[in-house]
């Protein structure tokens, strides 16, 4: 088993990290999450955003605007004023064309993780702005990712194999983890198996190990479910990741801190619908860099 050390961190050095997602003005995900997780664990975040919603697409309502026409520019700007990175993290695209950007972040700044959470669906659906061809495009980030971070839903797609439900064999999630490998991601998240035992899992497996090496994280299951989960617990896997902590430890601090933040979501009105509410757990991941 491989539990690297992804990113080395300098105690006194603040790592710069893209976060390539889209906006919610309301509900609890992409960079409404991404942002302040990832600033709790000492990063320094640059977003990039993909899309602007009113709110996220479990809900009835919501406007969508495509940002694709005007990244380019906005990373032209970046590179005229010098901007170093040290991670790209990418989540949720607006359209096809955006994985080009991603490419061009990974070209400009080679030395830079590549943390790719393929956010395509959920429950074996596919999200409402996906389109079949962005789901092809978003394959092609898996090879070459250093962590990709796939739930069932998004490992069935990358993989051209039907959703087979939550409650899977450990062969069943050997098969995935390896197919994923084969395509070339360094390392895999396999993250949100629920067998009905009262335990969520995520499980981690690099390529030098493949998935009979794999660790098998177990949390405590909630009697509830919640918007945003898996857009909370990748950003706070990345703060950790930048915080020098290994993949290993990472996933088990981000499944945590998922729980614990839906612990203090169950109180709060609405988070059926609006989403994990983390603000009061951010103190976790602070406690990442001061230690």
């Amino acid at each position: 088993m491989s539990d690297e050390i992804l990113y080395d961190r300098d105690p006194q050095y603040i790592p710069r990290v893209a976060a390539v997602h889209d906006m919610c003005g309301y509900g609890k995900c992409s960079l409404t999450a991404a942002i302040p997780i990832l600033s709790a664990a000492g990063c320094d975040v640059c977003p990039v955003p993909t899309a602007l919603f009113s709110a996220h697409t479990r809900y009835t309502v919501f406007t969508f605007h495509d940002t694709t026409e005007i990244l380019d520019g906005y990373l032209d700007a970046w590179r005229k004023e010098n901007v170093e990175l040290d991670g790209v993290y990418s989540g949720f695209l607006g359209s096809a064309d955006q994985v080009a950007i991603i490419r061009r972040l990974y070209d400009e700044y080679p030395h830079a993780l590549r943390l790719v959470d393929p956010v395509m669906g959920d429950g074996g659906q596919i999200y409402a702005t996906y389109t079949p061809e962005l789901c092809e495009a978003m394959g092609s980030l898996v090879d070459g990712a250093d962590v990709l971070m796939p739930n069932l839903t998004e490992a069935s797609l990358l993989t051209d194999r039907a959703y087979p439900g939550q409650n899977i064999s450990d062969a069943q999630v050997n098969d995935i983890i390896d197919a994923l490998l084969l395509r070339g991601a360094k390392n895999v998240v396999l993250k949100g198996i629920d067998r009905n035992d009262g335990k969520i899992r995520n499980y981690v497996a690099s390529a030098i190990s493949g998935a009979s090496g794999k660790q098998e994280l177990a949390h405590d299951k909630l009697p509830f479910m919640t918007h945003g989960t898996g857009d909370a617990f990748a950003s706070a896997l990345c703060g950790a990741v930048m915080a020098g902590r290994s993949l290993g430890e990472s996933a088990y601090i981000a499944g945590e801190f998922v729980r614990h933040a839906m612990e203090s979501t169950q109180y709060q009105p609405h988070h059926d619908e609006r989403g994990v509410s983390f603000e009061l757990n951010l103190g976790e991941l602070t406690g990442l860099v001061r230690r």
